[in-house]
């Protein structure tokens, strides 16, 4: 039998390994050399003025609260908008920095309902957390106004959306800082990693600094002054965040084929909106999304998920309500609690073909008669 993921990375081996090669040949492996080539390459993409290479999403969510909360002097206790219907780390992130997340509800699109966050807005609100999920835009720039209307900043979790754009322009315009992530099932993976990328040339700055433990000198940087220069200073006490040159080295290759990639998974997500529409609900997305996911909604989820399991199929589950684990308790919301009941991803990635996506669909609405 035939066994189906529900997300699968594909890499073009040879084309990274060539990659990998010049960083073994000339003996750098980590930041500096391709890291910084990929950083270029994923500004001329995107068209976002900075982006930092990073070890991963999490890292990044971090630093943006941590740095947002320096320059702008925020207190502890005080509040970001954000959404309970993601992954942890997102609200990890500002526990980090003793902030706390205020969850306001969301739509039918899994993301942040606009009146909802409106209403969640006190005197002790700062930032608002917007998570794209499964790479969908959204209300996002409805939300943006929201948050330039009240004097508010913006932090786009964009951790599902390399490559996602809202009017041919990719996302992370208009917002303060966007953090993508580039682990391992990702539509970009290079094993691990992300992107934080600052529209701010100051705090970009301040960020590599404190991705590499504080140093205001990284190694590589050092090593290309003519001879090595042991000498640095250590501004403040920082992290081991940054990236690596054999992560990025995958990250090139894929950024290559990003557009192409996520082509077809849209092809792939058409194709389940054919076989699906009217018979199974599911997650409607913005057009120019990186489709990172198809999400249904399903009944008696445990047994679908047996059902899929035993013919093959293993779909997954985006995301559990975080008010049901213990640091995030509170008042549950109608909508989070609806959604985190009852979604479940099918499998889509690049390895799957048409007749996998019939065979999935056939037994989804076998199983929900």
């Amino acid at each position: 039998m035939k066994k189906i993921q529900v997300l699968k990375p594909h890499y073009r081996i040879n084309e990274c390994l060539e990659q990998m090669k010049e960083c073994l040949d000339i003996g750098w492996t980590g930041m500096g050399f391709k890291t910084v080539e990929f950083e270029d390459a994923w500004k001329e993409y995107t068209g976002l003025s900075n982006a930092h290479f990073i070890n991963s999403a999490t890292s990044g969510l971090h630093m943006a609260v941590k740095l947002l909360k320096e320059e702008y002097k925020w207190q502890d206790g005080d509040e970001i908008i954000s959404t309970s219907f993601t992954f942890v780390s997102t609200n990890h992130a500002i526990k980090y920095e003793n902030l706390t997340p205020v969850f306001a509800d969301i739509d039918e699109s899994l993301c942040l309902n606009p009146q909802e966050v409106k209403s969640k807005i006190t005197n002790k609100t700062k930032a608002i957390m917007f998570v794209g999920l499964g790479g969908n835009s959204a209300n996002l720039l409805e939300i943006i106004k929201i948050a330039r209307d009240n004097n508010l900043k913006i932090i786009l979790d964009a951790a599902h959306m390399a490559g996602s754009k809202i009017d041919s322009r990719h996302v992370g315009f208009d917002v303060d800082v966007t953090v993508f992530s580039f682990q391992a099932v990702k539509n970009l993976p290079t094993a691990d990693g992300g992107m934080i990328c600052f529209n701010d040339d100051t705090l970009d700055k301040k960020a590599r600094q404190l991705s590499w433990l504080g140093i205001n000198k990284d190694t590589f940087q050092r090593s290309n002054q003519g001879s090595y220069k042991w000498d640095y200073n250590v501004a403040e006490v920082g992290y081991k965040y940054h990236g690596n040159s054999i992560m990025a080295s995958l990250g090139l290759v894929a950024l290559k084929y990003l557009d192409e990639d996520n082509n077809y998974r849209k092809k792939i997500a058409d194709e389940y909106i054919k076989n699906l529409d009217g018979k199974i609900q599911y997650i409607k997305h913005n057009d120019g999304t990186s489709r990172h996911v198809f999400q249904v909604l399903v009944e008696n989820r445990e047994e679908v998920i047996e059902f899929l399991t035993q013919n093959g199929i293993f779909p997954g589950v985006h995301y559990r309500d975080n008010m049901e684990y213990p640091p995030y308790k509170g008042e549950l919301l109608k909508n989070v609690q609806y959604y985190s009941n009852r979604i479940l991803s099918l499998p889509l990635h690049l390895e799957m073909n048409m007749d996998d996506v019939k065979f999935i669909s056939e037994k989804l609405i076998e199983v929900s008669r």
